[in-house]
């Protein structure tokens, strides 16, 4: 059985709150930047690295064993994940370890876990 999304019974437009809601709305620059991390986001791989640097400060080689996966593909998630400021990275000598860019990240996968948790 198809399941249908409800609808008024009548067509009326409530101008204060369609005003109310406008004034709410992201410009378009914010829009389309958020809109290309959600993308981002998106991504099973990139995800599991962001959840492990919110947890641990860890380098390409650290995150390829983590993920079994090579370090050339974990270095082209590891830039576009940077280019969207939501890692960054250290230098100790040759060594590059990245961590999540700061609290804004770590709290939006928490939320996004919580959110999950509760609909279930």
């Amino acid at each position: 059985m198809k399941e249908h999304s409800p609808r008024c019974g009548i067509k009326t437009v409530h101008s204060d709150r369609v005003e109310a809601a406008r004034r709410s709305l992201f410009n378009e620059e914010t829009t389309g930047d958020a809109c290309e991390i959600f993308g981002v986001l998106s991504d099973p791989t990139r995800l599991k690295i962001l959840t492990a640097l919110g947890s641990e400060v860890l380098c390409v080689c650290d995150i390829a064993a983590l993920l079994g996966m090579s370090e050339s593909r974990v270095s082209h998630q590891l830039r576009l994940l940077k280019a969207m400021h939501l890692v960054r990275y250290q230098r100790k000598g040759k060594l590059v370890y990245y961590r999540l860019d700061d609290d804004h990240v770590k709290g939006l996968l928490r939320f996004v876990v919580k959110h999950v948790a509760e609909g279930k």
